[in-house]
């Protein structure tokens, strides 16, 4: 692990300015992915800021009849909260699902959404990977890509995102609050918050340097029923091959989002206006510009006969 300094900070906005004024500075609140990385060397920040401190952690009703959860919320006191339980089934589902108890306990809700990839090659820094090291090369390309993207990669990477809540946020149109440097902020539709790998799949975020995720903003409840399903290749600890959020109501109409299968959790507004027809219609909206590699195409077999399942389930 390289060397680094360390800050405690009191506020948002005296966080945000610190790691505008330190280059290569990065926050750390659980710290269940960024230690692991500097402990490999793939991250090297030159400084800490601890932002444990700022009171992030509520979870609060909005005057719109929804939830703000404060960035520093524990997926398990997400996942257990009554409200989410009971209102956002579906998130809590997904969050349960994710990591083990021990991780859970940690893991915060920005740092979740923040979670780097679990690409292999990203991982191996003897190997090529864009992400890691930009304008070095895909080894996935023409490497071990079972777990890959098939839909909405690049030339430049084909990794998937990892997190489960994320699916399940994207789902009910969670909105990221931030906090910049200079002291304003602002909201971003969580469908806007992750950029597409292009040439530049080391840039996965629309944040800007020192910008700080403070909470996550969930509209009213949408009611229905609420499902998620997780296929991966053993029943814990394990990330998703393919996973499946869905919110149903009982005319037919709904939502559906995929985790497992791209670079970011993956929702298109045109599919879920395909539900009341079944789900190849929605299937076949969601995987249009599809392209698997050899080793992967298994996994659009494998989500088409998963949201079929989902889908069934939740009209009966």
């Amino acid at each position: 692990m390289k060397a680094f300094t360390y800050q405690r900070v009191n506020t948002p906005g005296e966080a945000a300015s610190s790691a505008q004024g330190h280059t290569g500075a990065k926050f750390i609140a659980g710290g269940t992915n960024l230690l692991d990385l500097m402990k490999l060397e793939i991250e090297t920040p030159t400084h800490l800021i601890d932002v444990n401190g700022l009171g992030l952690d509520k979870i609060e009703p909005t005057p719109e009849g929804g939830l703000r959860i404060g960035a520093l919320v524990r997926n398990t006191d997400l996942a257990a909260d009554q409200r989410v339980r009971r209102d956002y089934a579906v998130l809590s589902r997904a969050l349960l699902a994710g990591a083990s108890g021990q991780l859970r306990n940690r893991a915060t809700t920005a740092g979740n959404l923040l979670q780097r990839t679990r690409c292999p090659y990203f991982y191996d820094t003897n190997q090529p990977c864009n992400k890691r090291l930009p304008g070095s090369g895909c080894a996935a390309l023409e490497g071990f890509s079972r777990q890959h993207a098939v839909v909405g990669a690049s030339e430049a990477c084909i990794a998937t995102h990892p997190s489960d809540m994320a699916v399940a946020m994207r789902l009910l149109d969670a909105v990221v609050e931030t906090v910049k440097p200079d002291g304003s902020e602002r909201k971003i539709p969580l469908a806007e918050f992750y950029r597409a790998p292009g040439k530049t799949p080391h840039l996965e975020t629309v944040l800007t340097g020192g910008e700080l995720i403070t909470a996550v903003t969930l509209p009213a409840p949408l009611g229905g029923t609420h499902i998620y399903r997780k296929v991966r290749d053993r029943a814990s600890y394990a990330f998703a091959l393919v996973s499946v959020a869905a919110v149903v109501q009982a005319d037919g109409t709904g939502r559906v989002a995929l985790g497992g299968v791209a670079h970011k959790p993956w929702r298109m507004e045109e599919a879920d206006a395909q539900l009341t027809h079944g789900a190849q219609a929605v299937y076949d909206t969601l995987f249009a510009s599809a392209q698997p590699t050899a080793e992967n195409e298994y996994k659009l077999i494998l989500a088409k006969r998963t949201l079929a399942s989902v889908l069934t389930e939740a009209r009966a």
